[in-house]
């Protein structure tokens, strides 16, 4: 096999396995804390297009941008690293006795760390007709005309399928399949969105917010279905299994030319399985975002912080820019010593915190995230923003305004002077001061929040 080890090479090696937001965010990271030290970096990723902003594949999807525009800017080189991407090349394994991680071409890439950012697969659901009796659980076994929506080729299959009057059945209800049955739409689809639960969107919003999303997509022309399950899907005879048809558990029958499935994702894990770290619902990573294995990271959709999965690229960005300064040379990458336990603080004095010269903390202590997304219609366009937890305890205060006529929702839940959830719906120049509150977990402005909620929000 080719390695491409340098012995005796004195710059830090740093890999990274995943080239979507995360990876590529870190390597950017990378490059400027690195200042004048050696960094040698290598972004590892199975796609064979640059880097891109996932976050805006319904845009694209919708046709308001062509894929170039959402593509991340490339690390520049630094003064002293060194950024390479090995792009549509598929890592196979962790060979962590050695340090090297071994890719589907035959290479070995050595390294002194290692960072997986390996991102989410989407989840599959168990649809009668899905895969062939003898299938595998593969996405590139699906039939003929049923499409994931997760990655840039998805994006550009389904955009390449989409006619005008093509009928469209998006199965799932939450942002995803939101905003794919908006996309669909806007390129002129005849659009119906299943959903099995009893709102949309049911993770970010309140049936009040939902009553309203459903009413925004009527009007963009989406046919919605809530508390209806999809059971399988018909298929014709031929060898590609062509879809015509959903069918749901009252034994209706949705007729449809293309299916997205948009039923959440799943942390990818293999790889950090296979390597024998720690793996719950994601790769197990404590507040410098290592793995059991001191020289093994983790950041992004595959990450577990604090029995969290994240899955916002808000989250996979806090965590890049922490790892790059805790990556930085100043401090030696501990030697291998087998595995260590997270939880080795507990019951004892805690280590202290690595820091920058300046004495930042350079801990990773959570993301508090906020949901944006805008949807547009011939009655113009709906705004949305959703952050926390919604649902009041006793002793909250609710602050509660709608607005039929003007299509806005706005609800937050106050505890004493902290903001603990919110939902916004309509035009979000409410969101500035309120969105500033939440993420910094700052206390609310002295700026009645009556007034926060029905003007400029002291953006």
């Amino acid at each position: 096999m080719e390695s491409d080890r340098e012995p005796g090479s004195p710059q830090r090696r740093v890999v990274i396995v995943g080239g979507g937001m995360a990876g590529t965010r870190l390597a950017q990271q990378l490059v400027v804390s690195a200042g004048e030290a050696t960094l040698d970096v290598t972004v590892i990723g199975e796609e064979p297009h640059l880097a891109y902003n996932r976050v805006l594949l319904a845009e694209v999807l919708a046709g308001r941008y062509a894929p170039e525009v959402i593509a991340l800017p490339a690390p520049a080189a630094g003064t002293g690293a060194g950024v390479r991407r090995l792009s549509g090349v598929r890592v196979v394994r962790v060979d962590r006795p050695t340090a090297e991680v071994l890719c589907d071409d035959g290479r070995r890439v050595p390294y002194d760390a290692l960072v997986l950012a390996t991102g989410s697969n989407p989840v599959l659901p168990p649809l009668r007709g899905l895969f062939e009796p003898e299938g595998r659980d593969d996405l590139r076994a699906l039939p003929e005309g049923v499409h994931a929506f997760r990655t840039m080729d998805d994006c550009l299959a389904l955009g390449a399928a989409v006619r005008p009057g093509t009928r469209a059945v998006v199965i799932g209800g939450g942002l995803l399949g939101v905003s794919a049955a908006r996309a669909l739409a806007q390129r002129g689809a005849q659009v119906v969105l299943a959903h099995q639960g009893e709102h949309l969107m049911e993770r970010q919003l309140d049936p009040g917010a939902s009553r309203l999303l459903r009413r925004h997509m009527a009007a963009l022309g989406v046919e919605v279905h809530t508390e209806c399950r999809a059971r399988g899907l018909r298929t014709d005879g031929r060898a590609a299994r062509a879809v015509h048809a959903v069918e749901l558990a009252d034994g209706y029958a949705l007729e449809a030319d293309l299916v997205v499935l948009a039923c959440g994702v799943r942390p990818r894990v293999g790889l950090a399985r296979a390597a024998g770290l720690e793996v719950a619902r994601g790769i197990v990573v404590d507040d410098e975002l290592r793995t059991r294995d001191p020289r093994v990271f983790a950041i992004g959709d595959c990450a577990e912080h604090d029995g969290v999965v994240y899955g916002l690229a808000s989250a996979a960005q806090e965590q890049a820019d922490v790892l790059a300064r805790l990556l930085s040379p100043a401090p030696p990458l501990p030697e291998p010593r087998g595995h260590r336990a997270l939880e080795s603080h507990r019951g004892s004095a805690p280590d202290p915190a690595p820091q920058s010269p300046e004495g930042l903390d350079f801990r990773y202590t959570g993301t508090r995230a906020l949901t944006r997304l805008t949807l547009t219609s011939t009655s113009g366009p709906l705004d949305l923003a959703a952050f926390g937890n919604p649902t009041p305890a006793p002793g909250d205060d609710v602050i509660h305004l709608t607005d039929a006529t003007r299509n806005t929702y706005r609800k937050v839940v106050v505890r004493g002077d902290r903001l603990l959830g919110g939902i916004l719906l309509g035009d979000l120049g409410t969101v500035g001061a309120l969105a500033r509150a939440w993420e910094g977990d700052e206390p609310l402005p002295a700026t009645p929040l009556l007034h926060l909620l029905t003007n400029d929000g002291g953006s």
